[in-house]
Order: C-alpha cells, then sequence, then structure tokens
C-alpha cells in the first residue's frame, strides 16, 4: 500500500484544488461547510445550484465507470477527491444518496431503461433521492419490513410507513424497500421500488432531534404509485439489491470524512488551549487516545480500499461502521468535558448551538444509524470469523419471548 501520491495522481490533486479553488466563490463561498452531520437544515437552495455546477464539471459520480457516465475514476482518485472537497471547506453535498447509494446499485441491477431514465439526472444533480428502508418495526432487522407493494393496473400501489429518512422533504424521488409477496419467508418477498415523492399518496413529516433541526423524517405511503417497471433486480429481488445498496454506503467518502473528524479533534485541542484545560493530564491522555483512533481509522481505511475499489460490497466495511461510531461519538463527550459548564450554554437565543455542542447531540445516533453496533457485530462474527448464526430468541405460545 503506498501512502503517497504519485505523478498521476499528484496532478490530479492539483487538478482538484484548483477547480474548487476557482468555482468556490461567491454565494457558494458563503455557504463554507454548511450541511453538514446535525446542519443539513442549511443552505439548501445553494447547495442544489452547487450540485448543478459540480455535475456540469464532471465532478459528481467520478468513480461511476465511464459507460455509465462517470470518470472511471481509481480509488487513489476518488479518496483524493473526497479530501480535497473537505479541505476546501465546500459545502456539503445534496445529492450522496443518488450518487452514492442508488446510482451503483441501478448500475450493478438496473434495466438499460432504468439506467438511461435515472444516471443523468443524478450526475447533473437535477434530482435528488432519499432511501426509504428502516420502518418503524424495521429498523436493524430489515427483512421485516411490512410497507406493501401491490400491482394494479399497471402500477406499484405503495402503503406503510417509513422513518429515519434522510432528506425526504426536499427528495424528488425514493428507493424503498417494500414487500410484494407477503406469504413468501421475509427475505424473499421484497422488492426494491422507485417512487416518485412528489405526489398525494406520499406524505412527509419532519422529525424534530436534539439538535433542534429535522433531516430526518417520517413517510407515510397511502396508496402512492409507481410505475410497473420501476422495479430493480426483479420482483421480490430486492433483498440482494438491498444488502449491495447498504455495501455501497461505506466508500472512499470514508477518507472524507476523517478529515472532518481531524478538523473536529483541533477545535477540541484548540478549545483546550483557551480555556486551561489542556494541563489537566486525565483530558490530556483522552486527546492523544482520540488522535491515535483517529490515525488508525485512516490506516484501515485506506486498507480497505482495495476491496471496496473491487465494486463487491465487503463485510470488512461493518468493522469500520462500528469502530468511528463509537470513537466519533466519544469524540462528542470529550469536546463537553474539555468545555465544561460553557458546555451547558447555547451560544445564541433560542437554542443556537456551537459546532461541538451540534456534533455531540447528533454524534448520539452514530452508533444505531447506518446499520446498528449490534447488527455490524454479527455481521463480523458471521461473514468474517465464520461464527454460527445467533440462534433466534424463543417466542412461547403467548407471543412473549423467554428470558
Amino acid at each position: 500500500m503506498d501512502l503517497y501520491d504519485n505523478p498521476e495522481e499528484a496532478a490530479f490533486r492539483a487538478q482538484v484544488r484548483a477547480w474548487l479553488q476557482d468555482n468556490l466563490v461567491g454565494d457558494f463561498a458563503e455557504a463554507a461547510g454548511a450541511g453538514g452531520p446535525g446542519r443539513e437544515h442549511e443552505g439548501v437552495e445553494v447547495r442544489r445550484a452547487w450540485e448543478r455546477v459540480l455535475g456540469a464539471a464532471g465532478w459528481t459520480c467520478i468513480g461511476w465507470p465511464r459507460e455509465s457516465g462517470g470518470r472511471g475514476a481509481s480509488m487513489a482518485e476518488q479518496v483524493i477527491w473526497h479530501e480535497e472537497y473537505v479541505r476546501s471547506n465546500a459545502p456539503a453535498r445534496i445529492g450522496v444518496l443518488g450518487e452514492g447509494l442508488l446510482g451503483p446499485a441501478l448500475i450493478a441491477y438496473g434495466t438499460r431503461a432504468q439506467k438511461e431514465r435515472f444516471l443523468a439526472p443524478i450526475r447533473s444533480g437535477d434530482e435528488l433521492w432519499c432511501q426509504g428502508f428502516s420502518e418503524p418495526g424495521a429498523g436493524s432487522d430489515l427483512a421485516s419490513v411490512q410497507t406493501r407493494a401491490v400491482l394494479q393496473n399497471g402500477e406499484w400501489v405503495v402503503s406503510g410507513q417509513k422513518v429515519w429518512t434522510s432528506l425526504a422533504h426536499i427528495a424528488d424521488w425514493c428507493f424503498v424497500l417494500c414487500r410484494t409477496d407477503p406469504d413468501a419467508p421475509k427475505h424473499r418477498g421484497l422488492s426494491y421500488l422507485l417512487v416518485p415523492m412528489d405526489q398525494p399518496g406520499a406524505v412527509v413529516r419532519p422529525i424534530t432531534q436534539m439538535t433542534g433541526t429535522s433531516e430526518f423524517n417520517e413517510v407515510f405511503f397511502d396508496g402512492a404509485r409507481s410505475p410497473e417497471d420501476m422495479v430493480v433486480g426483479g420482483v421480490n429481488g430486492g433483498w440482494e439489491v438491498a444488502l449491495a445498496t447498504l455495501g455501497f454506503e461505506r466508500g472512499a467518502a470514508m477518507l472524507g470524512h476523517l478529515l472532518s473528524f481531524r478538523r473536529e479533534l483541533e477545535q477540541i485541542v484548540e478549545a483546550a488551549r483557551k480555556n486551561g484545560r489542556i494541563t489537566d493530564r486525565v483530558l490530556r491522555t483522552r486527546l492523544v487516545r482520540a488522535w491515535a483512533g483517529l490515525e488508525v481509522m485512516r490506516w484501515n481505511a485506506l486498507r480497505s480500499m482495495p476491496a471496496i475499489g473491487s465494486g463487491v460490497p465487503a463485510p470488512q466495511a461493518s468493522i469500520a461502521k462500528l469502530y468511528w461510531g463509537s470513537w466519533h461519538r466519544g469524540l462528542g463527550e470529550l469536546a463537553m468535558d474539555v468545555l465544561g459548564a460553557d458546555a451547558m450554554l447555547a451560544t445564541g437565543f433560542p437554542y443556537e448551538l456551537s459546532d461541538l455542542q451540534r456534533m455531540f447531540l447528533f454524534g448520539r445516533a452514530e452508533t444505531i444509524y447506518g446499520g446498528s453496533d449490534e447488527i455490524q457485530r454479527n455481521v463480523v462474527a458471521e461473514r468474517l470469523l465464520g461464527l454460527p448464526k445467533e440462534p433466534a430468541t424463543p417466542v412461547v405460545p403467548s407471543g412473549r419471548a423467554l428470558p
């Protein structure tokens, strides 16, 4: 594993830096850093405009194959793009779910007509997507989804509820995991359906979080409709497509996230210097451990790049998710301890939070969303270590689980 740019990669890095510097001007410069975790409400319109600028210049979907409209960028080039993007403090991307999740799933499993219809608007930034997987009774146990789709007169009629649906309030389409055969075993009766959001049968209700923001939503499908040919991977073939989609979620962008984490750690260190807590031996030890943990994540992410670059979602990604979720949540706790009593004071009325306060509050969910720690441990145990599957909880006739 070579940790340094070769001449071609160095030239690509210089090209990326120059383009970002030349284009992050005006409204885009004023929106610097807007829209990160816990801040998805910020600058939505300017970020949509920025997405279109990126698309017009060919800086969206750079890892997609050339035949699908991407740059066919190598894994090293994708890492460079994500790193330089974070370093530039550009606005947070608003088309990530289409580019990073649905697009690769369509490339792998979609029909020619589906690719022709949807890939170009994702690349250009003209259509935004949300992910309709989790439900109130089916989060970690995704195969238990109960949202149903019934074929009627050439259309799928969808009924059910999804929850924790990021960006549903601004999305044009949703890729929905739904049950199309209620009599089949739960993994085999699911389909991966593309559903337009701008219709009476799709109602979005924001969920207010501890940060005071509402990037997550509940989505209620009540007779929502989608054409018959909007199934990806075939009717009742949705489980395989859904698993692949979740695997695509953890790719080269992780190296960019690590730079964001490093910036947060630097803010905490600077706060400790300013308030004098840098001399506290316990806090100094925790800061050093946080730095060491960040370095471990970087080396592990670099080590995992070849597997990710193969295009086959790898269970090793679960190790990364387990590690960074707990590490980043702990970083938020460290930030609050460094700030001391000041951490309990809002920076403005009525509930204006600092970056570190928002990080702490939003980070409480990071061991849950994107695959809970419990599920990631099962994936590591069963798919990497070859351990037997976790036994099902026995149920007595009354329906109550045995202790």
